[in-house]
């Protein structure tokens, strides 16, 4: 089963090239997002640093340049190119990278073959963590691509399609409730360990916020009045001239992974930072959810809570810190979500741009609160 999900990862993420022209494999439109090209790179680097180096024997690294270029963040792994120039990088061409690709894949065949557990913990890892890179290609490839007069479509069918349905507060009883991974399947490092938390009896709406009642927002000056945002928000507010969502385009229409398309009233707002979120909360006299409420309602309310998943990933007010009793792990693969449970917020559920089997109730996914590039929107609680 791990070889088969092994070939349909790896196969998916160089089928989400298959609609990019060449020049487009080198775009980075900002420091934050990197190239399509650059993310085939590092998840086979990941694969050959952290799996088949160590594990099979007499198997041939890639070149030390190559590290130098797709290694992320790993520090113990040595240094790497600078991340806001990954766009500078014309060279491994793209035929080498598919190349390489291969290579890696043959040599993970043959290990998988008859793996210790080691190497299936790994590889699983790894699965999950080109699965997240998926994820980021699209959503900077759309940031790339709106920065251009041209507007390119990525694809006509890569739309979100969904609205937002009638708006119901759920009441979540409080009292002591346990969050974070099972231990059952896959999950992160920073999904455990399992926790008890006590909670306030609370309310969560059971949709995400629409266009139109964040429009309702827009119209009431919600971007001109510094009492509704955090005084980091405001100044990114004046500095960046935010007057709407990141890809809203005039009155009626956004720019999406479809191209520029009449935007849906009735669908979820989406591309929002923290700080957008938390104001607009404000404005509604409510509030974010914290992440154990998120979690909590997901498992009382099941379906009514519309849209938990496969629609945007969601905003809440919960800074991204370890659970107690978190411990990364030894070596470089520690470095992989511990290091940064620093200066971002938290986000639940997934997008519709997140692979499948991704949508666990205790997923923490995070980001800075100045990003708006990212699938997210937001639910009130109260």
């Amino acid at each position: 089963m791990l070889l088969d999900e092994l070939r349909e990862v790896r196969r998916r993420s160089e089928a989400l090239i298959a609609p990019l022209e060449p020049e487009d494999l080198m775009l980075q439109g900002m420091a934050d997002a990197s190239p399509p090209k650059w993310h085939l790179g590092h998840t086979t680097w990941f694969f050959d640093t952290f799996v088949l180096q160590p594990h099979t024997e007499g198997f041939e690294a890639c070149d030390p340049l190559w590290s130098y270029q797709f290694n992320s963040y790993y520090e113990a792994v040595g240094a790497r190119h600078p991340r806001p120039q990954r766009g500078l990088l014309s060279r491994p061409a793209i035929h080498e990278v598919l190349a390489w690709r291969q290579k890696v894949d043959e040599g993970l065949e043959d290990l998988l073959q008859n793996p210790p557990p080691e190497v299936t913990s790994l590889v699983e890892l790894g699965l999950n963590h080109e699965q997240q890179h998926q994820e980021l290609l699209l959503m900077d490839v759309l940031d790339g691509f709106h920065r251009q007069p041209l507007e390119p479509a990525y694809s006509a069918h890569a739309e979100l399609t969904v609205q937002v349905g009638p708006e119901d507060w759920l009441p979540c009883t409080g009292g002591l409730t346990e969050i974070g991974h099972t231990g059952e399947g896959f999950h992160f490092d920073n999904e455990v360990p399992r926790h008890r938390v006590w909670l306030e009896p609370f309310e969560l709406s059971s949709s995400l916020v629409s266009n139109t009642a964040f429009a309702e927002f827009i119209a009431d000056g919600g971007y001109e009045r510094a009492e509704l945002w955090m005084s980091e928000g405001w100044a990114l507010v004046q500095q960046n001239h935010w007057q709407a969502p990141r890809y809203w385009r005039g009155d009626d229409e956004e720019f999406t992974l479809a191209g520029r398309r009449q935007r849906d009233p009735q669908a979820p707002v989406r591309h929002l930072s923290w700080f957008e979120a938390d104001a607009y909360a404000r404005w509604c006299g409510a509030r974010l959810p914290n992440e154990a409420e998120w979690e909590h309602a997901c498992g009382l309310h099941g379906n009514a809570l519309q849209h938990a998943n496969r629609v945007l990933w969601q905003w809440t007010s919960s800074a991204y810190s370890p659970y107690p009793g978190f411990r990364p792990a030894a070596g470089a693969i520690g470095e992989y979500n511990g290091k940064f449970m620093s200066s971002q917020m938290v986000l639940r559920g997934s997008s519709w741009l997140t692979p499948v089997g991704h949508e666990r109730t205790s997923y923490r996914n995070f980001f800075p609160p100045s990003s708006r590039w990212m699938a997210a929107g937001l639910r009130l609680a109260r």
